[in-house]
């Protein structure tokens, strides 16, 4: 493909413009066309950080996707909605999403190779991974899946407009004084603790998270969250920045003690909207509460 700058990304760095050029590409994924020389200008390929004027003709090339090595495993699914171009599921505590160093296998990735077949896209540069967006392992509740690269495209592109929806519930140690509020405040990689996210109003990206107060208890509040964006670790990471850490988040001091239910974060992805990628239709989707997180809601009735 290629596209011309418009007057307002004049003086945009390379990777900031692939990523609106091809908005469905994982920052990585951008990355490694802009390493591999696949974003030309005049001739040339582009660095990560060279920058670029209105009005010039860039050339993008996006590699044939190549089998991955992840084998399909038939791990029961809790299927909430599928269709012929998207799937949505309920993902338990404690699965990962997508094989990582640590885990080979055993993730929604394997599940959904055994459950959809072929049918999975492969937008970002791998054949049949199909994973529009990212849940944490310890984070349980909906994550949708694309069938096919025109399905990835559209949501990827409603996640940059925000009009797919997502909502959390999540319990926090303390207090909150108000009962709803914005929290906007840009998130990084952490400078010296890799695995982790920080606020970093220097190098950070823009970061938004819309809260609501659900139930008050006490040293614990039942919040509502829902993203704007969708930064790595962003309820959590926003959360702990105000002093309200998720109850029971091993990485950003939510302490755990007192309730042997849980496993990671009192985290649930709750509810999840968004455009069909073919009809337009407008569908909504939620998920009950898990087991864990009604037995700490439970407990924390008990200190009323």
């Amino acid at each position: 493909m290629t596209v011309t700058l418009s007057p307002a990304q004049d003086n945009i760095r390379a990777d900031q413009f692939l990523a609106q050029a091809l908005p469905a590409l994982t920052r990585s994924a951008a990355q490694k066309l802009l390493e591999q020389g696949h974003v030309i200008r005049a001739g040339k390929p582009l660095k990560k950080n060279d920058r670029l004027r209105a009005g010039e003709e860039i050339a993008v090339t996006v590699p044939e996707p190549s089998p991955v090595e992840i084998l399909p495993q038939d791990i029961p699914l809790d299927v909430v909605y599928e269709d012929d171009h998207v799937i949505v599921v309920n993902k338990p505590v404690g699965m990962v999403v997508h094989p990582a160093p640590g885990h080979p296998d055993g993730t929604l990735v394997n599940a959904l190779l055994f459950h959809c077949g072929d049918s999975l896209s492969g937008i970002n540069g791998e054949l049949r991974p199909g994973i529009v967006h990212r849940i944490d392992r310890d984070t349980s509740g909906l994550i949708i899946a694309a069938k096919n690269d025109a399905a990835h495209l559209a949501l990827a592109e409603q996640l940059q407009d925000h009009s797919l929806y997502r909502e959390y519930e999540t319990v926090i140690v303390g207090n909150l004084k108000e009962d709803e509020g914005t929290i906007d405040l840009p998130i990084a990689r952490h400078q010296t603790d890799r695995k982790k996210m920080a606020v970093n109003h220097y190098t950070g990206r823009r970061a938004v998270t819309h809260w609501t107060v659900l139930c008050r208890y006490p040293g614990y509040t039942h919040l509502q969250c829902r993203l704007e964006t969708g930064r790595t670790h962003q309820i959590r990471v926003h959360l702990a920045a105000l002093g309200h850490p998720v109850l029971g988040d091993p990485v950003y001091g939510g302490q755990r003690k007192g309730f042997p239910e849980l496993a990671g974060q009192c985290l649930h992805a709750r509810r999840l909207s968004f455009l069909h990628p073919v009809t337009g239709e407008r569908l909504t989707l939620s998920s009950p509460l898990p087991d864990y997180f009604q037995s700490v809601l439970t407990r924390c009735a008990r200190l009323l």
